[in-house]
């Protein structure tokens, strides 16, 4: 149960409501729209973190009226709020709701926008602060950005504030990225730019440098002379569903490796900021992008992994191979599963491997980092029972139960010397209580509050794709002649396994941890 203490910090810690802004939603129309903002915003209104002169904007292509809108949302918060619908909260939140319909390629949509966005401002009060969200097609990314300049959307006068968010994928390889840097940048400035990965939304992601810096017992083993190598592991059950079309020209490599994992690992991984200023943080992050080393052509064939899953079978249930899921080619060599073995060229962690996998149809939804410690040396267990002294982890659980634990080793009661695995588990919803969210919540509340911290800067975009582009080339010129190469329900393809093997390394099963566990508790 929580303490006395701890409810009163996160009373204390909840903050202040945002200035005063409107938020304009391209693409107000889609899913993202409907399930994941909306709610996060309401969740905000909820929790008193939206200010009173507050408004939003959808933007669509269909043609109906504010009024319309605000009835749809009405039916369709019910189906995807997190924590239930307040009928008070849901009123004042209706009455800030606005609907703008056209085309996003129409030169004069963005003028006619700019009109009745100024009878909004001075409807709710907003102040002439506009926050852009693009929930659209990568392909709109620059387009609809430049003609919000050329409409003077984007233009900060009086004091007032234009940001833009920008949801992932950022650019498709490192020349695309660069080339969107460049586009946007022409007509906005860094600090308006916030590229969104939900990922960062987690609240044990959010811990991660909380839980490094604030504690003096962790950091000082937060290096090479401690690590044997970490792990992150970011999978899912679930094949590409309806997302085939999209996914067949993307896959696993670019819609994990460069945003969500990449970020997850300099989290991990960098020195210690001087503070928590948005500067500062992205800093570091950047250092570490730039020291983990790009494999040559004949590296990538031996610490790069690719896989594409075959039918098999899921809790129970049958599912079906890649090739024969919607919109998708029957030839396809699009890999849903990647494992690289990298490597961070600084002091801090010279020789200690950083290995990634993701994927899709794998046997458990989990996303977590390891950070697997050295052996003990085994002298003093010699002439015992003991046979082998298992390495001591600490796991970084991000979804689904986020939480943290430790597993270390302690002597079994009885007259004989044997070690057995013991668990100190902290899981978030025991100790703070359960907060249903999107994801969404901090990140939008960040946007309106104008704190970049946890959102990628530009040259962490391109540090990003400037290491899985070498990757990209030589699986480009090189077809995998293998797939489908693993099972549906399998932890990918053998070569995974292999590539920690050859090493004398294995990967975590976090469905076995589970289990065990889950019969631990049981007995």
């Amino acid at each position: 149960m929580p303490s006395d203490d701890s409810v009163r910090l996160s009373q204390e810690a909840l903050g202040e409501p945002s200035g005063p802004c409107a938020v304009v939603i391209f693409g107000a129309g889609g899913d993202l729209t409907k399930r994941k903002l909306i709610p996060a915003l309401y969740n905000l209104a909820k929790g008193k973190l939206l200010p009173e002169n507050f408004a939003i904007v959808g933007v669509s292509r269909e043609e109906f009226s504010t009024e319309v809108y605000r009835q749809r949302s009405t039916e369709e918060i019910k189906q995807f709020s997190t924590s239930g619908v307040d009928s008070a909260s849901w009123d004042w939140f209706v009455k800030r709701l606005y609907y703008f319909p056209g085309n996003f390629k129409d030169a004069q949509f963005y003028s006619k926008l700019g009109e009745f966005l100024g009878g909004v401002h001075k409807e709710q009060g907003t102040h002439g602060n506009a926050l852009f969200y693009l929930a659209v097609g990568p392909a709109l990314f620059a387009p609809v950005v430049q003609e919000l300049g050329g409409a003077g959307l984007t233009r900060a006068e009086n004091g007032t504030w234009q940001r833009v968010v920008i949801e992932k994928p950022f650019g498709t390889d490192l020349a695309s990225a660069c080339s969107l840097n460049h586009d946007i940048g022409q007509v906005l400035k860094e600090n308006q730019i916030y590229r969104i990965d939900h990922y960062l939304g987690k609240e044990t992601v959010q811990n991660i440098l909380a839980f490094r810096f604030a504690n003096g017992i962790f950091e000082p083993v937060w290096n090479r002379r401690y690590v044997d190598h970490i792990q992150v592991t970011v999978a899912e059950e679930l094949g590409v569903e309806l997302r085939g079309d999209y996914y067949d020209r993307s896959g696993a490599m670019r819609d994990m490796i460069p945003n969500h994992i990449f970020q997850l690992i300099t989290l991990t991984a960098m020195e210690p900021p001087i503070s928590f200023d948005a500067a500062a943080v992205h800093d570091e992050q950047t250092k570490i992008l730039r020291a983990i080393q790009p494999h040559s052509p004949e590296q990538v064939l031996h610490f790069a992994v690719r896989g594409q899953y075959g039918e098999g079978v899921i809790e129970g249930k049958h599912v079906p191979a890649y090739r024969t899921e919607p919109q998708v080619s029957p030839e396809s060599t699009t890999e849903t599963f990647v494992a690289l073995s990298l490597s961070i060229d600084n002091w801090r962690w010279a020789g200690v491997p950083f290995y990634v996998r993701t994927g899709k149809r794998l046997p458990k939804r989990v996303t977590e980092i390891v950070i697997r410690f050295r052996r003990p040396p085994f002298v003093l267990f010699r002439k015992t029972s003991v046979e082998k002294i298992p390495p001591n982890e600490l796991v970084l659980n991000i979804q689904p139960n986020e939480g943290i634990s430790l597993t270390f080793e302690a002597k079994v009661p009885g007259p004989v010397v044997r070690l057995g695995a013991v668990d100190m588990n902290f899981q978030y919803n025991d100790y703070f209580g359960s907060t249903p969210t999107t994801g969404y919540e901090t990140l939008l509340y960040d946007c309106m509050k104008g704190d970049p911290t946890l959102f990628q800067r530009a040259d962490m975009v391109e540090a990003s794709w400037a290491i899985v582009q070498p990757i990209l080339d030589v699986w480009k010129a090189l077809p995998p002649r293998d797939f489908p190469n693993y099972t549906s329900g399998a932890w990918g393809p053998e070569l995974a396994h292999e590539l920690l093997r050859r090493n004398g390394r294995e990967w975590r099963d976090p469905a076995k941890k589970q289990a065990a566990r889950a019969g631990a508790a049981k007995g």
